[in-house]
């Protein structure tokens, strides 16, 4: 598996402790918002607010919960938030996006600019980065046994683009507007999928040593402890070595 996919992989592993489903809640539930803002309350109706709140249910947040999120995404809360999507540059030169969600941007410009600056990154301007990434659907699922090359075969069938497969790890990407459709295809084709939403892909990563790998990975962990951010992509390849110190950390 590239350094790349695996990072993501362990990314998903290592949010399972209390803290980090905290604040995978706390993102859920502003993402759920601002789908209702941009799209209404019908999730038959709006592709993102189904994937949102289907995430949120295989993440565990109580339908309460939910249910609050959606109502916020009416006149309100919801209308004081801005999604922003910032663009820099960590160790060994690679490249980073960060997505926010904030009622105060100045504030944030401010907390990513510090949190770049003092672990070994910089802030850049909006499109320095950007390019080097494209949109696409990413759907995880378990193989369940599967023979791999019938699992490749299905997933092609549903409508994906591209497919990795490394043990009990698969990776499906789609086209960013079928990424729905793909899902729901895979589901009918009775296979179990853990996670799908809308990813920025790198077009091509930048292989690190170990030096520069391990504080990328610090950074990343900073950047993702900020309150208003709600994901983070880069385009490193990480070394095997690296990846398996920060599993363990």
């Amino acid at each position: 598996m590239g350094g790349h996919s695996h990072w993501s992989q362990i990314k998903r592993q290592k949010g399972g402790n209390d803290v980090k489903r905290g604040m995978a809640f706390t993102r859920l539930s502003r993402e759920i918002s601002v789908a209702v803002r941009e799209g209404g309350p019908d999730a038959s109706m709006n592709p993102r607010l189904r994937l949102a709140i289907d995430k949120a249910k295989a993440e565990n947040m109580p339908s309460d919960t939910i249910k609050r999120a959606v109502e916020r995404g009416g006149p309100g809360d919801a209308s004081m938030l801005e999604e922003i999507t910032f663009e820099g540059y960590g160790p060994g030169g690679v490249g980073i996006l960060i997505q926010t969600v904030t009622d105060n941007r100045n504030r944030t410009v401010s907390s990513h600019r510090q949190a770049l600056n003092r672990n070994g990154g910089n802030l850049g301007e909006t499109g320095t980065v950007a390019w080097q990434f494209e949109s696409r659907g990413v759907i995880n699922i378990e193989p369940g046994g599967v023979d791999p090359d019938e699992l490749a075969l299905t997933t092609i069938d549903a409508g994906a683009e591209d497919v990795q497969i490394a043990g009990d790890y698969v990776e499906v990407i789609t086209g960013p507007t079928d990424l729905d459709k793909v899902r729901r295809a895979l589901v009918d084709a009775g296979l179990k999928v853990t996670s799908a939403e809308l990813s920025m892909v790198p077009k091509n990563s930048v292989p690190l040593d170990a030096k520069h790998a391990g504080s990328t990975l610090r950074l990343l962990d900073v950047i993702e402890e900020i309150e208003v951010v709600q994901k983070v992509y880069c385009n490193a390849d990480f070394p095997e070595s690296a990846l398996l110190e920060y599993a363990a950390s």
